[in-house]
This record gives structure tokens, sequence and C-alpha cells, in this order.
């Protein structure tokens, strides 16, 4: 069954999973935006979460004047897969590093690896 939360009390736990992540590697974030969308697009596989731009480590000297990459956060699919508050809690976790991780680089499989996944 899936949990039922309110967009706020789930923007609040996205900002608490931000306030985990060490303020070393927040610092060292550029040009990206994070955002709290309900579904993910439509016509491709539900996602909890979507990284869209260009991570820091493809960043040339020619890199200028983009906009901002987005990190988005899918409100329903994680609530779907939801039993509990708690399981919300650590699915916006897992999901938050786990974009933030793109941004930085880091592929899907080193990211399995690794237990982020």
């Amino acid at each position: 069954m899936a949990v039922e939360m309110s967009r706020e009390r789930f923007e609040e736990l996205v900002a608490d999973a931000l306030d985990e992540v060490p303020q070393e590697l927040l610092n060292l974030m550029r040009n990206v935006v994070i955002l709290v969308e309900d579904e993910s697009p439509p016509g491709g596989p539900e996602l909890l979460g979507l990284y869209e731009g260009h991570a820091l480590t493809a960043r040339g000297w020619d890199y200028a004047g983009v906009l901002p990459d987005r990190i988005t956060i899918y409100r329903h699919p994680i609530l779907r897969i939801c039993d509990t508050d708690d399981d919300v809690v650590e699915e916006v976790a897992v999901t938050v590093v786990h974009e933030i991780a793109h941004h930085f680089g880091i592929d899907d499989d080193r990211l399995h690896e690794l237990g982020w996944g």
C-alpha cells in the first residue's frame, strides 16, 4: 500500500536529506537546482529521481552560460513503493544522494556497487 504524504511534508524530507549531505560536498555543487515534482516524465520508466545536466567531471573550459542542471525528486513514485513514513524518509535520502552523485559524475553501476542504487 502506498504512503500518503502532503507535498509540503515530502519537500521537508528532501530538505532534511540535503542537510545530511556533508557541507564540503554541497560547497562543490555548481549551477544545479533541486526540485520536487509529483510524477516522473510520461512515456518512460517510472523514476524516483532524475539528474539532467552536465556532470562536474564533464565540464570543460567552455562550460559557461548554460541553464542550471536539474535534480528532480518524484514524490508519487517514491510514495507508491513505500509502506511506511520511515520507508519514505529512507528512500528520499537514498534518491537525493543518488542524484547528487550523478552531478559529481558517478554512474549507476558504481552507485549500485556502493549501495546507493
